[in-house]
């Protein structure tokens, strides 16, 4: 990694010891170590660099369009090794969630990808038609890059029907590259809301702790020695604050320095992942 002469003179006493402290990472994906399909060039060197200084890391993802064994696939292709217990998604929090919370659902309407709505079938569940006769026990709505307006009619149809409706994440967009705005699943649930006046019973994924709770508890560690790493404020670094974990907002996605300023809710805000792997291993020769 590039060294940064004295960048840490900027850094408080407190800081650094937050920064000694980390174990692990919790790594948001899109906009952080990669945007789109274009890995950040620093991003496998980093990762490395911190690994042999003894943090590790995991992969948290709001976007729900590909399953678990999609973007373990999409990170071995990229030259990043990635197991699948290292790996957390909505779709997978959600169902956990259902069958935990409403376990006699077995039907469900979904708002999502093939690769989405196959994991619940695989995990027990029946995905139902675009049909007024069949009726599902609960709607979900989630980030559908193949969405067609029938369907999305229909899930406002089920949603006003007043069956449990849960959506897997609160993202407005999803970050992108290319010269468009990706319509996210936050703002599908305020489509839905507008049509119909109903708001989602729960919203899965990030700002929700329970990904971050689970790798806590995977890996024995306690919230302050976990970075939770992302490029969202609302969704990232909210996250990281309701779990206590460190709170760590890169601006190699969404987020401009100028919107990262005025939010102020970030332990960190750095240039990119790399100017904070150059952090915490700096910290450690300090000891």
């Amino acid at each position: 990694m590039d060294k940064k002469e004295n960048y840490n003179l900027f850094l408080t006493a407190e800081q650094k010891e937050k920064l000694r402290r980390i174990r692990h990472l919790a790594l948001d994906m899109d906009g952080t170590i990669y945007m789109e399909n274009n890995l950040f060039p620093f991003t496998i060197q980093t990762l490395d660099a911190l690994k042999a200084a003894g943090v590790g890391h995991s992969f948290l993802t709001n976007n729900p369009t590909k399953s678990v064994g999609d973007y373990v696939a999409k990170l071995a292709r990229m030259g990043i090794d990635c197991a699948w217990e290292d790996m957390y998604t909505t779709p997978i929090a959600t169902i956990d969630y259902i069958k935990k919370t409403y376990p006699q659902v077995k039907r469900l309407f979904m708002l999502g990808t093939p690769s989405m709505r196959e994991q619940f079938v695989q995990a027990g569940f029946v995905s139902c038609e675009d049909d007024p006769a069949d009726r599902p026990d609960m709607l979900i709505v989630a980030f559908d890059t193949t969405l067609v307006y029938p369907r999305l009619c229909r899930a406002a149809w089920w949603a006003k029907q007043g069956i449990p409706y849960i959506a897997t994440n609160p993202d407005w967009v999803c970050p992108t590259d290319a010269e468009t705005v990706l319509v996210d699943c936050g703002s599908l649930q305020k489509c839905i809301e507008a049509a119909t006046g109903r708001r989602p019973d729960k919203v899965m994924g990030k700002p929700d702790p329970t990904m971050l709770d689970g790798i806590r508890d995977r890996h024995g560690l306690r919230p302050e020695e976990i970075a939770m790493v992302g490029d969202r404020i609302y969704t990232d670094i909210e996250m990281g604050r309701r779990a206590g974990a460190v709170s760590v907002l890169v601006l190699s996605g969404e987020t401009t320095l100028e919107t990262a300023l005025k939010a102020g809710t970030a332990d960190f805000i750095t240039r990119d992942l790399e100017e904070l792997g150059y952090l915490i291993l700096e910290s450690r020769k300090q000891l």
